[in-house]
């Protein structure tokens, strides 16, 4: 008899005294949820699974996302024995017994998958334990972690292991765990309801499965309620839908409110978004057209600290990256407003809509080669770097539209500043005709 039997792999049914998450757990590839980047038809992983193939694995990624689940389907769909190992339980002892009763199954012709739950845990000497059966081929190792595998599993295990980046589940995917549970349960969800379940989720299915079994415990009349979701998550849930009107209300409210330089509307209604679990990267694209739209050359400084927003709010996630978005909203708040550019490309483009697309002055061309030269080609232009105060007379529009303005800067912020330097700019160019009498 073996010291440790093998884990049997059965569907065990429905059985009400297990958690909600463990009677859910998916037995074949077809019922996993989410990972297609490597288990999708014709990926690498799933067909070395199907051709039974596949040789030691590192599953890499956060919690809920089906790294046990995949090790006990590799299990099934290639008949090995499958002994789970914990790294905080288990130390040398227990792996040189496990890994003889894997050698003497190998001589019999039976193989062992040995899965190693947090592998990061284990420390180097735990480690070094399991190479020479690795290598022999005495078991096949599937190795599960949520940090890094470069710097948590050593080079000599690594080196004989493939790592396969798992990612945190989307949204969608979740819902359509959270579907496949209600008949289990016996209840009923609305579609918002489970959304904010899978919202709440984070990518993580087993939270999700936590989340619906408390709520629908705490549902009357076979119904998940919005209470019921809220005394489980002990917060408030919001009424939201990010594809639907209360969406775009929201982000029209923010716009509006950092538009108007209110600091603390603004700040409300990210609020509001945030606590709905609203995209981050979508919030942060919208910060980043207000800095352009609406604050510009006033303060071009805006840009910049919108676009570093939505670098930290991808560097960091959630819940750090809200705090950037947070400053930035106030920032934008504060910063002096101007559309000027915004108007500026609006006149551009209608005058290139309204007007004949007249060709580019001679003196604008470059004249490449001597034909292009003897044809007037670049004949008149003024190099500004050769000019003392860098300031040609020469004209840049077509002929039609000399003297049309198109950009006209505010007196707020930086613009006023911009705005005196382009008056001495538009006066130096101005012809001598045009200047008012002394």
């Amino acid at each position: 008899m073996s010291l440790f039997e093998p884990e049997p792999l059965a569907n065990l049914g429905d059985d009400g005294h297990r958690p909600l998450a463990e009677r859910m757990r998916p037995a074949t590839l077809e019922e996993f949820a989410g990972q297609q980047h490597i288990l999708g038809p014709g990926k690498p992983l799933r067909v070395q699974i199907e051709r039974d193939q596949l040789g030691s694995i590192i599953l890499w990624g956060p919690p809920g996302v089906g790294k046990t689940t995949l090790a006990r389907i590799i299990a099934r769909m290639t008949h090995c024995d499958f002994i789970p190992f914990s790294a905080v339980l288990s130390g040398i002892k227990e792996i040189k017994a496990v890994m003889a009763d894997a050698e003497r199954n190998r001589r019999v012709g039976r193989r062992t998958l040995i899965f190693i739950d947090e592998i990061h845990r284990f420390n180097k000497a735990q480690q070094d334990a399991f190479l020479p059966y690795v290598e022999r081929g005495d078991i096949s190792l599937i190795g599960a972690t949520t940090e890094n595998p470069s710097f948590e599993v050593i080079s000599a295990l690594l080196s004989r292991t493939k790592v396969y980046m798992l990612k945190p589940l989307a949204e969608d995917e979740i819902l359509t765990l959270l579907g496949r549970a209600l008949p289990v349960l016996r209840i009923g969800a609305s579609e918002d309801l489970l959304r904010q379940i899978a919202t709440y989720a984070n990518g993580d299915g087993r939270s999700a499965y936590n989340i619906l079994e408390l709520a629908a415990g705490a549902s009357q009349n076979g119904e998940l309620t919005r209470q019921a979701i809220e005394d489980t998550l002990q917060r408030k849930t919001l009424l939201y839908d990010k594809s639907g009107e209360e969406h775009f209300n929201l982000i029209s409210a923010l716009h509006k409110s950092v538009r108007s330089s209110d600091v603390d509307a603004a700040l409300y209604w990210l609020g509001r978004m945030l606590e709905s679990g609203e995209d981050r990267m979508y919030i942060a694209r919208r910060l980043v057209r207000m800095a352009i739209e609406d604050i510009g050359l006033a303060d071009p400084r805006a840009l910049e600290q919108s676009i570093a927003a939505q670098q930290a709010v991808h560097f960091l996630g959630i819940p750090e990256g809200d705090l950037a978005l947070a400053q930035v909203a106030i920032y934008l708040a504060v910063a002096p407003k101007s559309d000027a550019s915004y108007q500026a490309l609006n006149r551009v483009m209608e005058a290139v809509e309204q007007r004949v697309a007249e060709p580019v002055p001679f003196h604008l061309r470059n004249a490449p080669t001597g034909a292009m030269k003897q044809w007037g080609y670049g004949a008149g232009y003024q190099h500004a770097h050769k000019l003392e105060d860098a300031l040609p007379d020469m004209e840049c529009l077509p002929e039609s539209l000399v003297g049309t303005r198109f950009y006209e800067p505010t007196n707020r912020g930086l613009e006023q500043r911009i705005a005196e330097r382009l008056e001495e700019i538009r006066s130096r160019k101005r012809p001598k005709s045009d200047l008012p009498p002394r």
